[in-house]
């Protein structure tokens, strides 16, 4: 029995292949164990979004060789779709696969023994492909399971290099879809979080005959739907949205799914018209206001998430102070703060006026700042009230060991119980902050 061992970078996008990568390697005989072992195979997916993922991929690839040099050493992912000839030269590789092979991972690892002849899987993704299928059935966490529904991206932002890594979009089948999610339940999992690369995007490749109405209309909404009419599967997240999707029409036919958890992370990058224009996002900072407020008019304490870029080329000190005081101004519960990272082949990397990286750190520290008050403002506004939590595992802090899940809204919490109830949602009352970002519950009575 070949022992394989697999490392994942980035983003959940990417875990769900590996998992599911995992899955079919331990289902065709393969023997899975940890990447710090001695192993036949190691499995690298890579990731490519900065160029710190570039160089942290670089060293995981040299690294599976350095733990054995007789292993066969695999690139995986994005970084390989967009570096597949630089990553040919490299000694430390044996077999190079784009991002929509990975579902033959097996048939190519056979392959490969057989006659070390064909080592290089690369499709041409700036043309339409189909969706890559994969399925899996059991995931690295034992109560929410990432699953995911989309791939590529058609939108083009200046600082982006994704949808030359991942292609244009694609999206996976509601038929699919329904097959996986009941074996998940099956197995126990109690939340569902769809993610994709462009989730707002799913549906819209379909074919008229491909839809259940043939009117071409199929979109997430309907992906929602068919998760949440299976059993036991208690809640729903959403990866990723871009703000063009947040109407009344989808807010009202989320409404009724009651599943769904009031968890946003809207994509926002800056909050300046001058900077969204140069980066090619399609909206305006008073429009992705309005959006934030219709979700709030149907979710009042819904969690509104966001990830900003920093010291993107030409962004002036007004600029930055507009982008500080919007931020506060959306209130958001959560940031995601990135310095700007130049990508080769994006038009953001030629651009006039790159900020100065010293600059980045100095304004990436305040709206941390920024971010972290927000966050504290948010979570408070939960204290006294009646929550219902998703008990994962445990938790020590500071010496004692509590249990741990989160509310709907995807509030971090603690509880002083036993891990009988691991994988049981529970009604509790919100008592107070132990720690940062961590409240500390009480139970009410289990249902």
């Amino acid at each position: 029995m070949r022992k394989v061992a697999l490392h994942n970078l980035g983003c959940k996008v990417n875990s769900y292949e590996t998992e599911a990568m995992r899955q079919s390697l331990e289902e065709n005989g393969y023997e899975i164990v940890a990447f710090s072992e001695k192993a036949d195979v190691y499995i690298i997916n890579t990731c490519t979004v900065t160029n710190m993922a570039d160089r942290k991929s670089r060293q995981m690839l040299h690294k599976a060789k350095k733990l054995n040099k007789d292993a066969v050493v695999v690139a995986v992912g994005c970084y390989v779709q967009a570096a597949g000839e630089e990553l040919k030269k490299d000694e430390a590789i044996d077999i190079i696969i784009g991002n929509n092979n990975k579902s033959d991972i097996v048939s190519i690892l056979d392959a490969y023994y057989e006659t070390e002849d064909n080592n290089m899987f690369i499709e041409d993704l700036s043309r339409q492909a189909q969706y890559d299928e994969m399925k899996m059935t059991t995931v690295g966490e034992h109560t929410r399971a990432f699953v995911k529904i989309q791939d590529g991206c058609n939108q083009f932002c200046t600082y982006c290099i994704i949808p030359y890594a991942r292609g244009r979009i694609r999206s996976r089948s509601l038929e699919d879809l329904g097959e996986e999610i009941p074996k998940l339940a099956e197995c126990g999992y109690k939340e569902i979080v769809l993610t994709g690369i462009h989730l707002s995007s799913y549906g819209k490749d379909f074919a008229k005959e491909e839809s259940e109405n043939a009117t071409g209309k199929l979109g997430l909404i309907d992906a929602i739907k068919e998760v949440a009419k299976v059993d036991g599967i208690k809640r729903i997240r959403l990866g990723s949205l871009e703000p063009g999707i947040i109407t009344e029409e989808f807010l009202e036919e989320l409404k009724s799914v009651e599943e769904f958890c009031p968890h946003f992370h809207l994509s926002l990058q800056s909050g300046c018209d001058d900077t969204l224009k140069r980066m090619n996002r399609h909206y305006s900072a008073d429009e992705y206001y309005e959006k934030c407020q219709l979700i709030r008019k149907y979710y009042p304490q819904a969690a509104i998430t966001t990830d900003v870029i920093v010291g993107f080329p030409g962004e002036t000190e007004e600029e930055f102070k507009t982008t500080s005081e919007f931020l506060a101004k959306v209130a958001f519960s959560e940031m995601h703060i990135f310095k700007y990272s130049k990508r080769q082949g994006t038009k953001a990397a030629v651009m006039e006026n790159q900020v100065r990286e010293e600059i980045k750190t100095v304004r990436s520290d305040k709206l941390i700042a920024i971010g972290e008050r927000l966050r504290e403002e948010y979570i408070d506004t939960f204290l006294g009230k009646d929550a219902e939590v998703l008990i994962e595992e445990p938790m020590t802090i500071d010496g004692k060991t509590y249990m741990v899940g989160h509310t709907r809204e995807y509030v971090k919490v603690v509880m002083d119980i036993s891990d009988e109830y691991v994988g049981k949602i529970i009604p509790v009352v919100l008592k107070g902050r132990i720690k940062n970002e961590i409240l500390l519950a009480n139970m009410k009575e289990m249902y």
